[in-house]
């Protein structure tokens, strides 16, 4: 941006003039003496507050040391927009940057805001390398230049953005209780204990691996192409812009026996990291969600004379098959899980009217969480303009 598009009272900074980047390396988590950790999952994207988080038990591998009020950036897929300010002490994932303001140029108060407009955030995204998992290195991010405002305006901005984010923080707080709601009532209604007859997934069901599409093959519309970026922690598929790419119509013949249909239930089978929730994550496709089956991703088929594809899906969220996936999977850069590790999962299959049950109560809760989810989305784009208006630089005007 030329300076002379600049207001009077901004300057242009050098991101290492505004923030530090804390490198306090943790190598054994377990023996760090903190009692949090902080994970990518953990993050919410476009939300400051950090509402969840495990225990330095729960992971392994060398993580970074933060402080209270220090800001955790997720630099890992940067498009997720994940931004959080410490409350407390604690460790998280090698995947995030630990920021800290530097007062003489920026508010601590401030920062934070900053860096979730648009322009901080388009510019994270470019800066990014790799395919995959796109990532940003401290060296790049350390000379990116932003112009900020005075002392003393960002003192007001910071006010009045508090002020929006109070509306989308407090629904936010709302939907993490009604999701944990969902998750204790699928626990209680597919439990399996030993006086319960169960049997492997394999007895009623098979999955289809997806197959491989080259990039060469991506179009600019026709087919969607699913791929484990389209598989959302909520449970159902998302076809953000950022995480969607096409294939030519003609692929729908092609590969006709990889089309996704509403009602299939699909499976990630790979991640770079157990801590980046995605391993095992299992979503239900619905009606606007044809697409081509990806390579990394399996499709269960199941014996729908004795077990409901949608029950399935729900024996799939419970914490038990989470905790079953993230043990048998394989792999130490990269962690896979196949056919053979699933197909030994014990399920119970009641008569398919208890099914029918257990499904329609959590479809109950699923919409008050799409309901609520669509109202915090409103919320969040009304201080999203304000973010951008006040706390970053735009051309119109300046």
């Amino acid at each position: 941006m030329k300076k002379s598009a600049l207001k009077l009272d901004r300057k242009v900074w050098r991101f290492d003039e505004m923030a530090t980047n804390v490198n306090v390396r943790i190598d054994n988590p377990s023996e760090s003496g903190m009692e949090h950790y902080v994970g990518l999952e953990h993050l919410d994207t476009d939300s400051l507050k950090i509402r969840r988080w495990g225990t330095p038990d729960d992971v392994e591998a060398t993580k970074l040391m933060f402080k209270k009020g220090d800001i955790i950036f997720g630099r890992r897929r940067a498009y997720q927009r994940k931004v959080g300010v410490a409350e407390f002490d604690g460790i998280c994932s090698a995947h995030a940057m630990v920021l800290r303001a530097k007062p003489d140029v920026v508010l601590p108060e401030f920062l934070p805001f900053f860096m979730q407009s648009d322009l901080f955030m388009n510019r994270a995204v470019e800066i990014s390398v790799g395919s995959l998992s796109p990532t940003i290195n401290w060296k790049t991010m350390a000379v990116q230049e932003f112009a900020l405002p005075s002392i003393e305006e960002q003192t007001t901005i910071v006010d009045t953005l508090l002020a929006a984010r109070s509306v989308p923080d407090a629904q936010a707080d709302a939907l993490i209780r009604l999701q944990s709601l969902r998750q204790s009532t699928i626990d209680h209604l597919l439990p399996l204990t030993e006086n319960e007859a169960s049997v492997r997934l394999e007895t009623v069901a098979t999955m289809q691996n997806g197959r491989p599409f080259a990039g060469e093959e991506y179009a600019d519309k026709g087919i969607k192409l699913l791929r484990p970026g389209n598989l959302d922690s909520s449970g159902y598929l998302t076809w953000l812009s950022e995480k969607t790419v096409y294939l030519d119509s003609a692929w729908e013949t092609t590969a006709a026996d990889f089309a996704i249909q509403s009602g299939d239930v699909v499976i990630n089978l790979t991640a770079q990291s157990l801590e980046d929730g995605f391993m095992g994550r299992v979503c239900l496709a619905r009606r606007q969600d044809k697409s081509l089956l990806n390579q990394r991703i399996g499709r269960f088929r199941c014996r729908e004379d004795v077990l409901r594809p949608e029950y399935l899906f729900r024996c799939l969220q419970t914490s038990r098959f989470r905790q079953h996936a993230h043990a048998n999977c394989e792999g130490s850069k990269v962690k896979h899980m196949f056919w053979q590790h699933l197909a030994k999962y014990e399920i119970a299959v009641p008569d398919i009217s208890v099914q029918d049950d257990v499904i329609s109560q959590c479809a109950a809760i699923d919409q008050a969480i799409e309901s609520l989810s669509s109202r915090i989305s409103l919320s969040k784009q009304l201080a999203a303009r304000l973010t951008n208006q006040f706390a970053g630089v735009v051309d119109h005007g300046l």
